[in-house]
C-alpha cells in the first residue's frame, strides 16, 4: 500500500502561502503558512498533521493489541502533543483516554505501552515519544 499527499507552496517562506492535498480528498487544497506554523492563522501545519497522524496511528493499534487480549474498547480518545523547537521535531506526547470493559489497570498499561513502541507512526518518528493513559 502507497498512500501520497501533495504540498503546493507559492512565494517566499515567510510571506508566502501553500496548499495541502491527500490522496483520500480529506485535505483538498487546505491552507498552510508561515502564520499557521509559528504564530495563529486559519490552516493547517506539518506539525499538527504529524500529531493527527500519531493520534490516529496509536489509538487504532491500541485496540488491535486490547483484541488480541481478548478486550474490546467502548471507547479510545488520544491527544498528541507535539514539541517542535530549534527547526526539530523533538518529542510526540500522547495522552490517552479508555474506557475497556473487564481490562486490568496492568493490562491496560501492557496494551498502551505495546502501541506506543509498536504503532508505525512511532516507528516512523525519530524523537522521544512517552505516553499517558487514564482508565475509566
Amino acid at each position: 500500500m502507497i498512500r501520497n499527499a501533495t504540498a503546493v507552496w507559492n512565494g517566499s517562506g515567510k510571506e508566502g502561502t501553500g496548499t495541502l492535498s491527500t490522496q483520500s480528498g480529506v485535505l483538498d487544497g487546505t491552507q498552510y503558512s508561515f502564520n499557521t506554523r509559528f504564530a495563529e492563522g486559519k490552516g493547517t501545519n506539518p506539525e499538527e498533521l504529524v500529531a493527527a497522524a500519531h493520534a490516529g496511528c496509536f489509538t487504532m493499534k491500541l485496540s488491535f493489541v486490547l483484541n488480541e487480549a481478548g478486550f474490546t474498547a467502548d471507547k479510545l480518545e488520544t491527544r498528541c502533543d507535539i514539541t517542535f523547537e530549534n527547526g526539530s521535531i523533538t518529542k510526540s506526547h500522547l495522552t490517552v483516554s479508555g474506557t475497556v470493559p473487564n481490562v486490568s489497570q496492568e493490562q491496560w498499561d501492557a496494551a498502551v505501552k505495546n502501541a506506543e513502541e509498536n504503532c508505525p507512526i512511532s516507528k516512523l518518528l525519530n524523537t522521544a515519544i512517552s505516553s499517558e493513559a487514564k482508565l475509566g
